[in-house]
């Protein structure tokens, strides 16, 4: 298998990049969640709000301090007791949302063939196995080569930490040789341009205010479909 003269790695963001982009309702999301509290006097709208204040709270420490989350962490946060058995209805709710876009695989199997390792690098506060989970549902975890989840480290894009272990995840050393693909001028664009790597935009996901960094990056390519991440790499070659 030829490598890619200049490119040794190509690693993507998950949500916004490898799903399609949706307007989540966070009030239902947080009744959801409200549903694996446990304790008395629990009142599950009271619960939910708790949650929703949380949820803002935590996903602020990743936006300024790159600090990273856990759904333990969110309900620590909120003061709160859960048992992780009864987020199954929470997973539920997101599942409509995590479905991987059709053009991944082809994309993926594309970018095999060029000897390229493949990569995913995403802000969650899910386990890996929530994760892992939905790439085997959609027939495409065979064909990553390294992940890593921003719930089982230290920090979050932008850190430059994020992104070297992310490389570190895929087996390569040289950022200039690695290119990250995402929806975010900030975490991901910006974050990877101050790592080293070069970045491609997908610009279709609506940001909410409250999630947008101190600096939007300039991605060194945007494309308007995920497949043209291979004539992107082709030309650079």
């Amino acid at each position: 298998m030829a490598r890619h003269p200049t490119i040794d790695a190509v690693i993507f963001d998950w949500g916004g990049t490898l799903t399609k982009w949706h307007d989540i309702d966070f009030h239902a999301e947080s009744l959801a969640l409200a549903q694996a509290v446990v304790g008395v006097d629990h009142d599950v709208s009271v619960s939910a709000e708790r949650l929703h204040r949380a949820g803002d709270v935590v996903w602020g420490r990743s936006r300024d301090h790159q600090q990273s989350s856990t759904v333990a962490d969110l309900f620590v946060e909120a003061g709160l007791d859960h048992d992780p058995e009864l987020l199954a209805g929470y997973y539920a709710f997101w599942e409509p949302h995590t479905l991987t876009d059709p053009e991944v695989g082809p994309l993926w199997e594309a970018l095999r063939e060029r000897g390229l390792a493949i990569g995913v690098l995403s802000n969650t506060i899910w386990p890996r196995t929530v994760h892992e989970g939905i790439f085997e549902r959609d027939g495409v975890r065979h064909l990553i080569d390294g992940d890593v989840y921003s719930s089982e480290i230290p920090w979050t894009k932008p850190s430059p930490h994020a992104f070297r272990a992310a490389m570190d995840a895929v087996g390569v050393t040289d950022p200039a040789r690695c290119v990250y693909v995402g929806d975010r001028l900030f975490d991901d664009v910006w974050g990877a341009h101050h790592a080293g790597l070069r970045a491609i935009h997908v610009p279709h996901s609506a940001i909410p205010r409250t999630q947008v960094g101190h600096t939007e990056g300039e991605p060194d390519a945007v494309i308007t479909t995920l497949l043209d991440v291979v004539g992107i790499l082709d030309g650079w070659a």
